[in-house]
């Protein structure tokens, strides 16, 4: 195994899971394991707490007269469940045909490690950078980065920078070096519909009071018509559609047709609102997403009640012009409105983020292109990214810079689900791609 995979295969042990409270020391290890790591390649480097999770600073010799390059990402993971689906344990990372299978391998380790080996590589060879470079690594991605924004306004001058890069999308097909220039934003919530007291014999009291999770149920299929289209009042009053040329361009990306949609998934058939491709639909149309739901009981065999309660978690994917706390407001008027008799609702408001979209063939976006010809030796295809980051928009409210986005994840690298992976190949052009990208923002 060469030393770099040794590297990942470290940082991929860590069970950084921000989102469990049992995992608070790993992901702190995690950390401290990035500033040894940072520290060692002869980087000044500095571990900022925060209200939660600390936050990474790395930095060359700033030198007048060179361009600022800030390149962000995050330690932290989603969690492992259901645990059972792994072919591996999660935080036990193996190649296999090609890939390094492990929870954070794609998400986002396996990148922003890539970006790392890539400085260090640099220095070894040259000595120094063509930039001035800042690291910035979070550990609060996964819940929403609640602590990054603050970090950003109480520390402009050590942030301070010209353009700032992430690998923490997706390309998308295998060899296709792609460049995002928007990503989706995020509004979540979550519904608790109580009924009884507690949960009552079905046989006893059924067809007498209201049973939450048929409330539930109900309560879910009002967000959508039989086409996809959601239901919400207002809900699409500010989307910015899409644009001719965008469609057209579209059009011609390899790896994002129907079919291919149909074939990552395994869905039997597409379903989504209609006029539009999979592709549009997921990169440029807003969505409402059911994330979980539950009430009664779920184990073997059948037990008669009626549960005294039941929940749902939504999600919600937001475009350009569209604003989070705007959505939840309308999301928290259809609950309202559409909650059914006989149950008690309480509205629970989760994490949020704006979307992001700038324009690619800018000078900096020229010069992304260029470094993905160089890492893939093939032309690159632009896109908007269907997922959230939802610091990027933040990063250009509060520093005043705009984000590259450039992903090096496959649309199979099961991203948040079970078996995640990325492959070997994508993580040695990731190591590529920084040594070119530096190079073409110091011209």
């Amino acid at each position: 195994m060469t030393p770099e995979l040794e590297d990942l295969f470290a940082f991929l042990r860590f069970p950084s899971i921000s989102t469990d409270s049992r995992n608070a020391g790993d992901v702190r290890a995690c950390a401290d394991w990035l500033v040894a790591k940072l520290t060692g390649m002869g980087l000044t480097t500095t571990l900022h707490p925060t209200e939660g999770y600390p936050v990474v600073v790395a930095k060359n010799e700033h030198q007048p007269g060179r361009r600022t390059v800030l390149i962000y990402g995050h330690y932290d993971v989603q969690p492992v469940d259901p645990l059972a689906l792994w072919t591996t344990p999660p935080f036990e990372p193996e190649i296999r045909g090609g890939k390094i299978w492990a929870r954070g391998s794609s998400d986002n380790k396996g990148q922003m490690l890539s970006h790392i080996l890539g400085v260090e590589k640099t220095l070894k060879e040259k000595g120094e950078l063509p930039v001035n470079l800042t690291f910035l690594f979070e550990g609060e991605e996964e819940i929403g980065s609640p602590n990054l924004a603050p970090f950003l306004r109480a520390n402009l001058d050590l942030l301070k920078c010209d353009v700032i890069a992430i690998s923490d999308t997706g390309m998308v097909a295998p060899g296709v070096p792609t460049l995002g220039y928007g990503l989706r934003g995020i509004a979540c919530c979550e519904v608790i519909l109580r009924g009884p007291a507690r949960d009552l014999h079905s046989g006893l009291f059924g067809g007498a009071v209201a049973n939450p999770t048929t409330a539930i149920a109900r309560l879910v299929a009002s967000l959508h018509d039989e086409h996809g289209k959601v239901m919400i009042e207002g809900f699409y009053d500010h989307v910015k559609p899409l644009e001719a040329w965008e469609r057209e361009m579209w059009a011609k990306v390899p790896g994002v047709s129907d079919e291919d949609y149909l074939k990552v998934t395994g869905s039997g058939s597409l379903f989504g609102e209609q006029g539009y491709t999979a592709a549009e639909r997921a990169w440029a149309r807003p969505t409402a997403e059911i994330n979980g739901i539950g009430g009664g009981y779920q184990g073997e065999g059948s037990k008669t009640v009626i549960p005294a309660e039941a929940m749902a978690k939504f999600s919600f994917r937001l475009v350009p012009n569209q604003d989070p706390a705007t959505i939840l407001e309308l999301v928290k008027a259809h609950i309202d409105k559409h909650c059914p008799p006989g149950v008690s609702l309480l509205y629970i408001g989760g994490h949020d983020g704006k979307p992001y979209h700038t324009d690619p063939s800018g000078p900096f976006g020229q010069a992304a292109q260029r470094a993905l010809r160089v890492a893939f030796d093939a032309e690159p295809v632009l896109i908007r990214e269907g997922g959230s980051i939802p610091i990027v928009q933040a990063f250009r409210e509060i520093l005043g810079a705009d984000t590259l986005l450039l992903g090096l994840a496959l649309a199979d690298a099961q991203i948040h689900s079970p078996d995640e992976n990325f492959p070997v190949e994508n993580f040695e052009a990731g190591i590529r791609l920084n040594q070119a990208l530096l190079e073409e923002l110091a011209k």
